[in-house]
């Protein structure tokens, strides 16, 4: 009986650490969802690098007490899933919006993004934010602009000066 107990211990502990370590975390209801949609999420959330799991919800109850993120356990009720990311805080929510968005089954409950516990609305917000590549070729652009702005401006020089001495 004990060793039950002992690896009832060691799952928490699992689960407390991905919460404590995971950049980004979605909480979704996947009732109703089919096994084979729930395969292609669980592709797409792999492809991206995001670990996707079911727990009881008791375990996870309280592996987050043990991160000190009880906030989430209101939400945990009826078969729950939870998309775990160490790299992007994008990721996983963008995914499963977009899923959510052909599969009205999948249900978004709530996240923890960066230690902190997040509502379902601003989890759906973090999910229009453009991907980290997105983000840094918009500020590649915008820093590039002043330097292409006057390399325009040193040709427009150059061929004015090409007329007049024409």
């Amino acid at each position: 009986m004990s060793n039950v107990i002992e690896a009832k211990e060691q799952l928490v502990d699992v689960i407390s650490d991905q919460l404590k370590n995971s950049v980004s975390t979605v909480l979704v209801d996947y009732r109703g969802l089919t096994v084979s949609e729930m395969t292609e999420l669980r592709k797409q959330l792999r492809e991206a690098g995001v670990e996707f799991k079911v727990y009881k919800n008791t375990m996870v109850r309280r592996a987050a007490e043990k991160a000190e993120l009880a906030e989430i356990n209101e939400f945990l009720t009826g078969p729950n899933a939870i998309a775990f990311s160490n790299e992007d805080v994008i990721s996983p929510a963008k995914i499963i919006n977009e899923f959510s968005r052909g599969h009205e089954a999948l249900e978004i409950k709530a996240g923890i993004i960066e230690g902190s516990f997040v509502p379902v609305e601003d989890v759906k917000a973090i999910a229009t934010l453009p991907s980290k590549d997105g983000l840094v070729s918009m500020l590649l652009s915008v820093l590039q602009a002043p330097v292409r702005n006057f390399a325009y401006a040193v040709k427009a020089i150059g061929e004015e000066k090409e007329n007049e001495e024409a």
